[in-house]
């Protein structure tokens, strides 16, 4: 698969960007996992280009990332075409456009998902920022903004027709937020529209192997992008790789490596964020790392609560000399990092 002149391998699997999850701590254990393309966490146009802290850092990117897109968001044309000049000097390999986000306070000022109410200025503002830079320009976006307006196939073909070269559909509408079940059956329809010809990531549930099998095999798909299913389980790509290319699922990995992994994870956060920060927001990481683990309630509540770096620490190397090997299955693990 390519995009633009991105080559990627047959089935490419992406991380998708998330605000306060994807940084670049989590982009590294995800990349060591075989995610094959990822992105920044979305940025704040009108926050870039009024050189924000927290939006110019979201540009930080590193070689060992690549390939990698920045994700922009906003509802002004003219400012999410100067951020992405801007963004284009931080040498991403793409930028893509956020018109997909749900969360109320963006898309009720028309940014993100806001941005299917208005599909003019969607196609507008698509069509400015193709223009204005040299990289290769994507969309991320939903089926419609409602039940009654599910109109992702005619605004594929709009997007394409102004220069996109790849769009990723996440298979709900906006008003759905992250209820209920992704529907796939559009996400197809788009990908098997003969007037489409750039390619088509699908993105909504994937949470296994075999789910990520079904939706490539079923609906043809280009890619697959996986969002929450790798939040505090980066091995989610390796493990559908694996699968993907032998039909043969792998087990979890042990305790320990879990715990090695987390630690990993957890320095490299502190490395790049100041130290509260990345303490609070590697907390939904910790919660899945050691999902599952019987009578763990107590020492759960420890490390979701502990403010102390050290200490925190402890508790994760604690964790994996306590459970050592323990794990669902009794295959042996081929997960390294």
């Amino acid at each position: 698969m390519t995009i633009a002149d991105i080559l990627l391998p047959d089935h490419p699997l992406f991380l998708a960007p998330m605000e306060d999850i994807t940084d670049p701590s989590f982009r590294m254990v995800c990349k060591a996992n075989g995610a094959d393309f990822m992105y920044t966490e979305f940025i704040s146009s009108d926050g870039l280009i009024r050189n924000g802290n927290k939006s110019v850092q979201k540009l930080d990117i590193y070689d060992f990332e690549r390939p990698i897109g920045i994700q922009l968001y906003g509802h002004i044309t003219e400012a999410m075409v100067e951020a992405a000049i801007i963004a284009e000097e931080a040498k991403p390999d793409l930028i893509d456009i956020n018109f997909g986000c749900p969360v109320k306070k963006i898309a009720n000022r028309g940014a993100g998902a806001g941005m299917l109410r208005n599909i003019p200025l969607m196609i507008e503002m698509t069509s400015a920022i193709v223009k204005s830079v040299k990289l290769p320009v994507t969309v991320k976006t939903r089926l419609g903004w409602d039940e009654e307006h599910k109109n992702i196939e005619e605004v594929a073909e709009q997007l394409q027709d102004v220069g996109i070269k790849a769009i990723t559909i996440h298979g709900r509408t906006r008003a759905q937020l992250y209820k209920g079940t992704a529907d796939w059956t559009l996400i197809g329809a788009v990908k098997n529209n003969p007037r489409i010809k750039i390619p088509v990531i699908g993105n909504g549930d994937i949470n296994s192997p075999v789910k990520a099998r079904e939706m490539f095999d079923r609906y043809g798909v280009d890619g697959i992008m996986i969002g929450r299913a790798a939040v505090g389980r980066p091995w989610i790509f390796r493990d559908i790789r694996h699968y993907l290319s032998t039909g043969e699922l792998l087990p979890e990995p042990t305790v320990r490596e879990k715990a090695d992994l987390a630690l990993l994870h957890f320095r490299r956060s502190l490395e790049y964020k100041e130290g509260k920060r990345a303490i609070f927001e590697m907390r939904r990481h910790f919660s899945n790392y050691f999902k599952g683990l019987p009578n763990f309630k107590e020492t759960r509540l420890r490390l979701l609560t502990c403010q102390d770096e050290e200490e925190i620490k402890s508790i994760i190397e604690e964790t994996g000399q306590k459970w050592g090997d323990y794990r669902s299955d009794d295959k042996t693990s081929v997960y390294t990092i």
